[in-house]
């Protein structure tokens, strides 16, 4: 029975986080990331971030437990089981997962908050993934006990733990090129509301009069979470059709592409491609193009230089694809 019971909680964490793993990076249907690079984030929530978690967490709850004994007349015991899950679960979680994510932030594949919240979402499902398979393997004690929280934590709080991260990736990635003052403030801001959405969770479903309204309030977090992602990556469409626009104009790029490269219901379809070119290849080159071209405006000094080189370097792979495939296009006698 044991042994079933493990591989049966084994197989309910980590398949819905798979499954919702692959609908986030989905979501981001423009400059999608390599999934190798998607789920390096995942294992770090999965692993690094929770055992983090579990050792900040004792350090962080000693203190804690010695102050409400000092100002507890009344029942200490449940009142630092309370504090562990308001205050302690939500500052020292969302701090060792976005650690890993404020590190993957200087990378240049992190672009901007859709990639943000999509890497962040990544870590908070791992983490979610690792907790849901300990709470399923010590708190299931009956097959009806082991269901419902499997329902439960499977349907909202590891959807919790993402959007809580992915909240905080958005931030990160908005802020990555905005000036320092804007850093100092945006980026706290994004921690602050990941841990406001933590407490806010774990406050309502300690206790059995409120934990309604914590259901709803994170249906209610998701929609908007979900609103908000779905316009910047309309933004993001709009930031790649301007920009590549500008490479008509220089005559890098046929115009007649760009019925085509800025439009995700277009960009694959086959027929408007030259022959000879690899239209994967072509799509995602000119893609990363079109957002280094709009970062490097909003940088200065040594990572202009940077993102100057790389566009050089997309315009000239882009040349290359033309001129390879014997293509007779302004672009291709530039080489």
């Amino acid at each position: 029975m044991g042994l079933f019971l493990a591989f049966a909680s084994l197989v309910a964490a980590v398949v819905p986080m798979f499954f919702y793993l692959i609908i986030i990076w989905y979501m981001d249907r423009y400059e999608r990331e390599p999934f190798w690079f998607v789920l390096m984030n995942f294992f770090w929530g999965a692993t690094g971030a929770v055992f983090l978690a579990i050792v900040g967490s004792l350090i962080f709850q000693i203190p804690l437990n010695e102050l409400i004994q000092a100002v507890s007349d009344d029942n200490p015991v449940e009142l630092m089981n309370l504090s562990g899950a308001v205050i302690t679960a939500p500052l020292v979680e969302e701090f060792t997962k976005g650690l890993f994510l404020l590190i993957i932030s200087f990378s240049k594949r992190f672009d901007g908050g859709v990639d943000g919240a999509v890497l962040g979402g990544a870590i908070g499902l791992g983490f979610g993934m690792t907790e849901n398979f300990m709470y399923f393997l010590f708190y299931g004690t009956t097959p009806v006990a082991w269901l419902m929280i499997v329902i439960i934590r499977t349907l909202f709080s590891a959807v919790m733990h993402c959007l809580a991260t992915a909240t905080f990736g958005a931030f990160l990635g908005y802020a990555k090129f905005k000036p320092v003052i804007l850093k100092f403030i945006l980026i706290p801001t994004g921690f602050f509301l990941a841990v406001f959405l933590h407490f806010s969770w774990n406050l309502s479903v300690s206790f059995e009069n409120t934990t309604l309204f914590g259901f709803l309030f994170l249906i209610l977090y998701l929609f908007v979470t979900f609103s908000i992602f779905q316009i910047s990556v309309y933004f993001e469409g709009k930031t790649i059709l301007k920009e590549l626009q500008d490479e008509v104009n220089r005559g890098y790029i046929p115009p007649e592409h760009l019925n085509h490269l800025p439009y995700v219901m277009r960009r694959f379809k086959y027929g408007w491609c030259p022959a000879g070119v690899d239209q994967k290849s072509y799509v995602k080159t000119a893609t990363t193009l079109a957002l280094r071209k709009n970062q490097h405006k909003n940088v200065s000094g040594v990572k202009k230089q940077n993102y100057q080189k790389d566009i050089d370097n997309l315009r000239y792979q882009i040349q290359m694809m033309f001129y390879n495939a014997g293509m007779h296009f302004p672009s291709a006698n530039k080489i």
